[in-house]
């Protein structure tokens, strides 16, 4: 009965002790004894870390590293608590265990001396137990009292701002992240553009190699294959053109700049055509020009029969068996070609027709024969000379043309004629021919620094006149030349078939529209020359 009461009073002593003053006595209830850290979270903070007095504490620009010791302080706080629930369990089993002790003393007390001894010393010795139980009660209520409900309330907190605190860290991770990444996309792009670079400056270098060697330029032994050889000279040609298009553009603008009189542009223009075409066919015939005396010289043999062979071939209609590839149409103008070739070396045949409104064929052929005017509309040719006169209308012309890079430089030697045809039909239209080929002269023997090249060249030029209305005199609108050129040359060296097929493709029909575009602008301002 004894023992009975006194558990109940050790327990209500006990319950009595956990509510009464636990947080003045709990070593975590007291506020200084948190540890500080240089983070901006308190304890406060930390009980009401989600109300808006707190917010300031979650602001996104805070560092990771001031996140890092805001959770570094939450730790501390869940290990104190972990270690005071850890020592009041502990408490407990030892107080526990020492009732047990004090029970079993009791019990042994009882034994040994019973109750009916009247010395009273049962009395005392029970009177001893009670006060060691309710010491222990005390001991118990002072070291271990407990607010559980405020210690529910800062774990919440501290659990809370955890979260918050990860969360922030995530975001500045994930920031960082997308930062990384951007960067990494701008490093992608730049070397994306630095490679676009490489590779375009890979192609410039292969389009225009810088080699040092001969071993790299037209030769039996070329290091350079075709590829290569085509893109080189196509690069130089592309860069010749440029130039000359600007220099041309600066002629004419100069030309408008520097406006002479109408008179004196009259003079001087009725005097420089009279020069050359006029001085001769004022007293000439047709059959004067071709049977006069002074037109026969020593390759007068020759002269004839390529003239007689072009004007039974060249005029020719290009189908049949002939096997003339068309390979260029541009308006009026097409572009044949046979392919031939004779040790390895192309000598593609070339013919190329076109009309032309505004001229007549002796003014075609007459701008095409003299030398006077072949700097105006001759783009590839770096000199020449006029080696010998052999008469009015047959000149031997030594020509260098200029060197495309790798291809070696090229010079021709020729024989050049102008002729008019003769016609047995009064219905056939005025014919006009320019004949040159290759000869060999003693004064210009072959260079070791060009290679000789044979031409057999024909421009042939007819005039077709449409008779105006009435008693109108004929003007350039009724006027049209039909030209036939033909073109065999034998380039001589060792540039690649390929390359010599393409640049012709690309070169004669350049030429010919150069050629009566400049002959259409020369004679517009003058008198027809029939």
């Amino acid at each position: 009965m004894l023992e009975s009461s006194t558990q109940d009073c050790s327990s209500a002593l006990s319950c009595f002790g956990c509510w009464n003053g636990r947080m003045a006595e709990s070593g975590y209830g007291s506020e200084s004894s948190l540890r500080r850290h240089g983070s901006l979270l308190s304890l406060t903070s930390a009980a009401s870390g989600l109300s808006t007095t707190s917010a300031s504490s979650f602001k996104k620009g805070y560092s990771l590293q001031e996140k890092l010791a805001e959770m570094e302080t939450f730790r501390d706080i869940l290990c104190r608590q972990v270690d005071t629930l850890q020592k009041y369990f502990d408490n407990c089993a030892d107080i526990d265990s020492k009732d047990d002790l004090h029970r079993d003393k009791a019990s042994d007390d009882e034994e040994d001396f019973p109750t009916s001894r009247p010395n009273g010393d049962y009395l005392l010795n029970n009177n001893n137990s009670s006060k060691e139980k309710l010491f222990s009660v005390d001991s118990l209520k002072g070291s271990l009292g407990i607010d559980f409900k405020g210690e529910a309330i800062t774990f919440k907190a501290t659990t809370a701002g955890i979260l918050s605190t990860l969360s922030h860290c995530i975001d500045i991770l994930v920031k960082r992240e997308e930062s990384w990444q951007r960067r990494l996309d701008k490093e992608i792009e730049r070397r994306r553009r630095a490679e676009d670079a490489y590779k375009a400056a890979l192609t410039e270098l292969k389009k225009k190699p810088h080699y040092g060697g001969p071993d790299y330029e037209e030769g039996p032994n070329s290091l350079i294959n075709e590829e290569e050889f085509f893109d080189a000279v196509e690069a130089a040609l592309d860069k010749h053109d440029q130039i000359e298009e600007q220099s041309q553009a600066e002629r004419s603008w100069a030309s408008r700049q520097i406006s002479l009189p109408p008179d004196t542009y009259s003079s001087v223009s009725t005097q420089k055509y009279l020069t050359k075409p006029r001085s001769h066919t004022s007293s000439l015939s047709s059959v004067d020009l071709i049977s006069a005396s002074d037109d026969v010289h020593r390759f007068s043999a020759q002269v004839e029969e390529m003239v007689q062979s072009h004007m039974t071939y060249s005029l020719q209609d290009v189908g049949g068996d002939a096997n003339w590839e068309l390979v260029v149409e541009e308006g009026d103008m097409k572009v044949y070609r046979r392919e031939v070739e004779e040790n390895g070396i192309v000598l593609d045949p070339l013919k190329a027709t076109h009309a032309v409104k505004g001229v007549t064929g002796h003014e075609v052929c007459h701008y095409f024969w003299d030398t006077a005017f072949r700097n105006d509309w001759e783009t590839t040719v770096e000199s020449f000379q006029v080696v010998e006169t052999l008469s009015d209308k047959a000149v031997i012309i030594h020509q260098t043309h200029k060197r495309v890079w790798p291809a070696s430089q090229r010079d021709v030697l020729y024989v050049s004629v102008i002729r008019k045809i003769l016609s047995t039909n009064e219905n056939d239209p005025d014919t006009w021919l320019v004949c040159n080929f290759s000869v060999d002269h003693d004064s210009y023997p072959p260079s070791a620094r060009c290679i000789r090249a044979k031409i057999n060249v024909a421009m042939i030029c007819q005039t077709l006149i449409s008779p105006p209305e009435g008693d109108k005199e004929i003007t350039r609108d009724n006027i049209l030349c039909k030209i036939t050129y033909v073109a065999n040359v034998n380039p001589g060296g060792w540039a690649p078939a390929s390359v010599l097929r393409a640049i012709a493709k690309r070169e004669y029909p350049k030429f010919l529209k150069r050629f009566t575009s400049y002959v259409q602008e020369k004679s517009s301002g003058d008198a027809i020359l029939f």
